[in-house]
């Protein structure tokens, strides 16, 4: 097993460093101070191929794999996370939900315009009363002459604001009912649909989060992604796959932190010496870097199960909650070690540490992951 980055990944982790330091760093407290999500930044990524990367050239995306997709939200997170939640949200769900399950008509119709970054995607499942336990949703759908009349409310979604394309899944069935969900496409603009913002959140503070509100919202049939009642199923599939990409987000995370930590370890004095001489900064350097590898050789295996079309279900969850809960272990131990000053908005620490956090809540928290692998186990 060859465990070198191909030369794709190279090319694309070199690209997206120099961006993220050159157009991401300078600015990013600021966005966090202000729960500012950058749109145009955002647009930029789209112009570098970051916002289609694994949709076929033909579609309008870069064409790449999960191995370079991983690799560009691993250098993303190690800067920002919230940017790369953004990034792993646009590319994870709305435009991998289409460019899986759409037909080809949809798919000539959104995805040139969601790679480019001339469309910003938003992806709902969650519901204010609902999170895991998703099959009770209430936000249902009914079919009148050619038409769905959506009512309800979606929460916690990102890019609810500025989204120009939302995939929703919503109930068009009876309750508790797998069959009985149905994933819409909805554009912006649809008489009915708003969208309130949601503030004061505890961390990815740049990545805008939204209740999405349908009010008599009337969505043609050619909206309807795949066919009518498999959106549950639809659902499970796409966050497979969007779990590798918040794996990759946490390896960034973590190594953000870690690169930070190790930098102030080797500038920091006391008693004489770096704090990197002492053992009880060197061990916790160690114990980082540790865990980031095999946070990194977990995220990749699922990537190449994703490319290879084999089940993932499991090899994502491994991903997904190792990686978060590492993350989180990571920003901690970076305010740890760099003590008051990690506890500041002049050091980084506290804001990996605050990013980390939402990686163990979304796309399924680390409990629903100890599920997902835990019947896998047993079945």
């Amino acid at each position: 097993m060859n465990f070198e980055k191909n030369e794709n990944q190279q090319m694309i982790a070199q690209m997206v460093r120099d961006f993220a330091e050159k157009e991401i760093r300078p600015y990013m407290m600021d966005w966090d101070r202000d729960e500012h999500f950058p749109v145009e930044t955002m647009k930029r990524m789209g112009e570098l191929g970051l916002l289609g990367i694994f949709v076929p050239e033909a579609y309008g995306g870069s064409g790449f794999t999960y191995f370079e997709y991983a690799t560009a939200l691993m250098e993303l997170g190690r800067v920002c996370g919230g940017i790369g939640l953004s990034v792993a949200a646009h590319n994870s769900l709305c435009t991998g939900h289409i460019y899986y399950h759409g037909n080809e008509e949809q798919k000539q119709r959104f995805l040139p315009k969601l790679s480019s970054g001339e469309f910003i995607g938003a992806w709902g499942l969650t519901e204010p009363n609902t999170g895991s336990d998703a099959m009770r949703m209430k936000t249902t759908a009914v079919k009148e002459g050619n038409d769905w009349i959506i009512n309800g409310a979606k929460n916690w979604i990102t890019h609810g604001l500025s989204g120009d394309v939302a995939v929703v899944l919503v109930r068009t069935g009876e309750l508790l009912d797998s069959n009985g969900i149905t994933a819409f496409i909805i554009e912006k603009g649809m008489p009915g649909f708003s969208a309130v913002k949601i503030k004061d959140k505890f961390g990815v503070r740049a990545s805008e989060t939204a209740e999405l509100i349908f009010d008599n919202v009337r969505v043609p049939q050619e909206n309807v992604l795949g066919e009518v009642g498999q959106g549950f199923k639809q659902a499970m599939q796409v966050l497979d796959g969007g779990r590798i990409s918040i794996a990759a987000l946490g390896c960034g995370i973590a190594r953000g932190a870690f690169e930070a930590s190790v930098k102030y370890a080797k500038e920091r004095e006391q008693f004489g010496q770096a704090i990197a001489g002492f053992q009880a900064i060197a061990f916790k350097l160690a114990d980082m870097a540790t865990e980031i590898e095999a946070s990194e050789l977990l995220t990749f295996q699922a990537a190449y199960r994703k490319n290879n079309k084999l089940s993932v279900t499991k090899e994502g969850a491994f991903a997904k909650y190792f990686s978060s809960e590492v993350a989180v272990k990571c920003g901690n131990e970076a305010v740890q070690i760099m003590g008051g000053y990690g506890y500041t908005r002049e050091y980084p620490a506290e804001k990996f540490l605050r990013d980390s956090k939402l990686l163990t809540i979304g796309e399924g928290t680390s409990e629903i992951q100890k599920l997902v692998i835990s019947r896998d186990l047993i079945k």
